[in-house]
Order: structure tokens, then sequence, then C-alpha cells
């Protein structure tokens, strides 16, 4: 190894001091501004006139080196010299490098200011741990649940919602995608972003975790491929703030964190000792679309129940002084919403959901009222109306009879939502389902995959085939319109979910021309996972859900009131009370029956009448909570939507 020469170790030295910021380079400068001022002073000081001494000679050089507007003023070739020199260095160090420096450390401050490493001095705020795609759809759904977000703060006592999101970095280009986000627009004001990992307890501290009235945590995105999973990181997150309150001594924040397998919700409820709230994103998701296969244009339902402004949704109110209140009676006061149930505390301090219970179930302290309603007024008493009349109702004793059939469905497309999918198909009792599952990606490994998360199915038989459905002919072999249900899952072993809509979307315009030729029309369910791409198809024939916006919904939901989770898994598992669709003809309705008739008819066989599903309609297909006096008109192949119990609730609770 050849030695370092002495002007190398000098500019070694130089280097690791400049490297040490703004005030350290200022400082040089200031040294070599002062070491030309005594250098030009010792040039003109042996002079004498007019200098009195080495002092003002240091201060006459010093002047010409920081304004050259003294240079006129000098007299002699000498001293016109020397002040020549000291305003050119003047030019370069103190004009340029100053200059610089103060520019550069300028530019930096800005950058770390945009890239929000601040510490926020909030208290009681909502705080988003990641930028995924669910972030901006829930910060859309969080901004746009005034009356909700009203009582939420009215319970942690603050006087504004503020949403503080951690990103991993912080941009200008994410204020811009806010900005331009349908429900956010002006609202980006109340959105702050900081930069940094939820496992890093800097992290934690800039978005002043602990103080949060709520911190959510939607799942990362991670390749297939990858070792560490989504869950991984929840996990972690979770650890982190757990520790970061330990060593602080501060109470642990509600949670509502996000997972990808719903096998890790032990996990998390052991990694995390606080309040916390488990949302299952690809179980819940799954729920959704096997219930969509055995009740075809149960999509509608959801897709307006969960999401943010369009149409009803659903509301859990308080006791607020209604204990002694039967359900019937609370149903009289409300005409404008729907009474569903209640959650009740059982022994080991779980909720029970009771949904479309017997009416006369009296209300009792620590109960909560589920209810169906356009807005939050609308669950409130309404002055204006007159009551009105009693519905009794009783549940049916024996579960509602669901009819044996043998099913065939074509799954196309591959995502980690696959296994748990057929998971909950397999769960439904006395279903026979012949499901073909059909992607690029090998047999084996889907095999495996499907094995190792479900095991042995008990009801269903799989099938796993290998081609590509955007070829149209493998997808004309595979006869699609011999199947009962066709579903086209968007992937996620693509780069983005602009990509794998894509791959969606043109699957599914081939497969409308196939179905065309062949004349048979299965049911068609698209999964789409950017809310941007909903609008593409313009009008379709297939039901769509849009993973991003459901989950979004549910997770926002569930922050400002926990104890939705328990009654939306309720309602979309299997068993227990569930929508489901009625043949008019099958109860005995007189010919022009307004939705209040219904009700009673309904009530007479322990359902709840939920709405009207119209095939024939020129607006929306789906009126949930329809007016009560208005006629319901119905035309052939509408159909009644109604909340059932296919189970028994259990002991009665009159």
């Amino acid at each position: 190894m050849l030695p370092l020469r002495f002007i190398d170790r000098v500019k070694f030295f130089v280097e690791r001091q400049f490297v040490r910021g703004a005030a350290f380079q200022l400082l040089v400068v200031a040294l070599v501004i002062g070491l030309i001022s005594l250098v030009g002073g010792l040039l003109v000081a042996p002079l004498g006139e007019p200098f009195d001494g080495l002092a003002d000679a240091i201060w006459w050089a010093f002047l010409r080196l920081t304004d050259p507007g003294y240079l006129g003023d000098d007299s002699g070739s000498w001293q016109r010299f020397v002040s020549t020199l000291l305003t050119i260095s003047g030019y370069v160090v103190f004009l340029g490098a100053l200059v610089a420096i103060l520019t550069r450390w300028l530019i930096t401050l800005m950058n770390d200011l945009e890239r929000g490493l601040t510490p926020v001095s909030l208290k009681n705020h909502v705080v988003v741990l990641g930028w995924t795609p669910l972030t901006l759809p829930l910060l859309s759904e969080l901004l746009g649940a005034s009356r909700r977000v009203r009582r939420f703060l009215e319970r942690h006592d603050a006087r504004r919602l503020n949403l503080v999101v951690l990103s991993e970095e912080a941009s200008a280009a994410q204020v811009l995608e806010l900005r331009s986000e349908p429900g956010i627009g002006g609202k980006a004001r109340q959105v702050i972003l900081r930069a940094g990992q939820p496992i890093q307890p800097d992290a934690l501290h800039r978005v002043a975790c602990l103080e949060a009235a709520a911190v959510i945590i939607p799942s990362a995105v991670h390749p297939s491929s990858s070792l560490v999973s989504a869950d991984v990181e929840t996990v972690k997150a979770l650890l982190s703030i757990t520790a970061q309150a330990r060593q602080s001594g501060q109470a642990l924040p509600f949670v509502v964190a996000e997972v990808q397998d719903l096998r890790k919700r032990p996990v998390i409820e052991r990694a995390y000792p606080g309040p916390v709230e488990v949302v299952a994103g690809d179980a819940t998701i799954s729920r959704l679309l096997a219930q969509n296969v055995f009740h075809p244009g149960l999509s509608a339902i959801y897709n307006e129940l969960l999401t943010s402004g369009v149409g009803n949704e659903l509301y859990i109110r308080s006791d607020d002084g209604l204990v002694g209140m039967t359900l019937e009676n609370l149903a009289c006061q409300r005409p404008r919403a729907l009474v569903l149930g209640l959650l009740r505390k059982g022994d080991d301090g779980q909720w029970q959901v009771l949904l479309a219970v017997a009416t006369t179930t009296e209300i009792v302290a620590g109960d909560r009222i589920v209810m169906m309603a356009r807005s939050y007024e609308d669950t409130e008493p309404d002055g204006r109306q007159s009551p009105l009349k009693p519905v009794p109702r009783t549940p049916a004793v024996a579960p509602v009879a669901v009819a044996a059939r043998q099913r065939r469905v074509l799954v196309l497309g591959w995502s980690r939502k696959v296994p748990a999918l057929l998971q909950e198909l397999d769960s439904y009792p006395q279903q026979q389902l012949q499901v073909d599952v059909v992607s690029v990606v090998p047999e084996a490994q889907r095999v495996s995959a499907v094995s190792a998360y479900l095991g042995t199915p008990r009801r269903l038989r799989c099938q796993h085939l290998e081609a590509d459905y955007m070829v149209e002919g493998e997808l004309r072999r595979l006869r699609p319109d011999g199947y009962d249900t066709i579903l086209l899952l968007s992937s996620d072993r693509l780069s983005s979910g602009e990509e794998a809509d894509a791959r969606a979307m043109v699957g599914y315009l081939q497969l409308e021309d196939i179905l065309a030729e062949a004349g048979g029309r299965p049911q068609l369910i698209l999964e789409l996972s950017d809310p941007d791409n909903r609008d593409l198809l313009g009008v379709h024939q297939a039901e769509m859900l849009v993973s991003p916006m459901v989950l979004s919904h549910v997770l926002a939901q569930v922050a400002l009131r926990p104890e939705l989770r328990v009654v939306l898994d309720e309602l979309f598992c299997a068993g227990g009370a569930e929508f489901q669709f009625r043949d008019p003809a099958d109860y005995p309705l007189p010919a022009s029956a307004d939705f209040r008739t219904l009700e009673r008819v309904l009530a007479h066989q322990g359902e709840l009448a939920v709405g009207v599903w119209r095939w024939h309609a020129t607006g929306p297909q789906l009126e949930l909570n329809p007016s009560r006096s208005g006629y319901l008109d119905l035309g052939p192949g509408d159909r009644l939507v109604v909340l059932a119990v296919t189970h028994p609730v259990g002991p009665s609770t009159d």
C-alpha cells in the first residue's frame, strides 16, 4: 500500500470537517476571510499614510474584501494593486462561498421540512402508519364521516380531526395526490405527512403515536416472492409501539390493525397488550366474494353499505337513555332508519351480535343498537313525522332452509386471497361446489399454498388448471358458459394495482364476447384493486368489488366505532344473520304493497325487510331502506332483500 502524500492528508482532513454541516463551513469561511484580511493589512501597513498602524490596515483590507465599492477611494499603484486582489478575493470567498453555503443550507432545511422530520405536537388525533393503496380512500372515509367524527371527537375531548400519516418518504407528490383524491380535496390541510417507518422509535415519536386517539395500520404491499410478509411488518409495528409505551410509561393507544392472514389474529393480540381491533383484509374480501357466489346481486348491498357517501350505511348507537325500551318501540320512533338488532356484552366481556331478534327484546344498560340509515341524523327520533305503528316479529325457531345445489365456480387469476376464498366457500353447509382455479402460476405452487392454508377441503372439490385467460383460445377451451359463477380476481403478483386491474378488465371484455356467442350467461364477479378503475368499463353486467374501497371503509369505521367489526363479521360470515334475496311470489303480498306492508308480511316469517332488488330498473337496481309510504310496484324478476338468521341465535332475549 502506497503512503499518502501530505496534500492528500490535508484534503481528507478538510473534507471530514466540511461534512459536519453549514455551521462549521461558515466558521472555515470566516477564518479564511480573517486570514486574507490579515495578509492584505500586512501588505499595505508599511506604506504609512493613510494607515494608523496594523489594525487600521487590516480593517481597510476587510472593507475592500467585503465591499467592492471602496475600490475607487484608493491611491497609489501598490495600494490599488492590493485592493484589487482583495476585491477579487471578496467576490470568490465572501460572496461566492458564503452565498453557496447559505443557499445549500436553506435548501437542505426546506427539504428536511418537506420530508416531515419534525415531531407533531398533537393529541387525540388519528395516526395512519403506512402509505399503501388503502391510505387515500381511508383518509377520504375519515374526512367524509362528519357526524361519526364529531361523536368520536366528543368522546376524546378534541375539537378538530387531525390525521397524521407516516410514510416511508413524504414528498410534494403525495400532497398533490391528497388534493386530487375525491373526498379530500381542500381538506388536505387536515392531513399531516411525516417520514419514517413504523418500526422506528423516532418515527413513532414523530407522529405522536402514544398521544393518538386511534392508530390505524393498513397492510403494507410486498411481492409474493418476499420472505417478509405484510403481517410480519404489522406485528413489528405493534411491538415497537408497545416498547415505546413501556419505556415512556404511557398508556397504549387504541389500534386498528389489518392482517392478511386471519390465522395471525392471536399473534397480533399477544404482540399488543393494549386495546386492538384486528381486521382480516383477505378474509373480509373472501367472505364478500363467497357470499356473492351463493347470493347473486349481493355485491350491490355491500358496495352501498361499505362505501362512504353512497346510500345507506351501518350505524352503532349507544343506549342514549333508551334502557327499558323494546326494539319495536325504538323502530316506531325512527321512521327513516331500520333497526337491525343490538350488541350485548356477554359474560366473557365480548360483544354478542343479536340481529333480527324478536322486536320485544328490551334494551339494557351497555347495549349498542345496530341501525341502517342514510345519515347519522336519520338514526335519531324524527319529531316531524308521527310514530310508526308497531310491527311485531318473532324469529323463526328452525333455521332457514338452504337449498342444496351443485355449483360450478371458475376462478380466473391467482392471488393470496384464493386460499382464504376456498376456505370460506368450504365453510358453507349443504353446498356442493366444484371450483376450477385457472392461472399461469405453477399448479404445484398453488396446491401447496391451498394445502397450507386450508388443509383438506370437506365439501368442495378443487381443480387447478394452468392457462392464461388473457389468451382468447385458452379461455374458450375452458367453456366458461358451463359454469354457474365466474370470478376474475385482481392479481397481487404484478407491480401495481393499475396493471392488475388492466389484466382483469381485458379478461372480462374477452369473456363477454365468448359468452355472447355461446348464449349462456353465468354470474360474473370482477375484483379490482384501484378505485380509479371502477368507472372505466361503463355499463357492465358483472358484479364489481373494489377491494381497497371496502377495506378502507371497514378500517375507518372500526377506528371511529370499534363495535362495528363484530357486526360485519356476523353479516358477512357463513351462518348467523345474512342478507338474502327472496322471491315476492313466496309471500302473501297484496298487488299494491308499500314497504311498511312488506315489513309486516316478512315479520310473520321471522325475517326483517331491508329493501328491494329490481331486475329491470332504469336507475340503481338496489333500493335499501326505501320510503315506507311509497308503493313498491314489484315486477317480474324483482327480489326482496331480507335479513334472515340461518341458525338459531340462542336463548330468547325477550
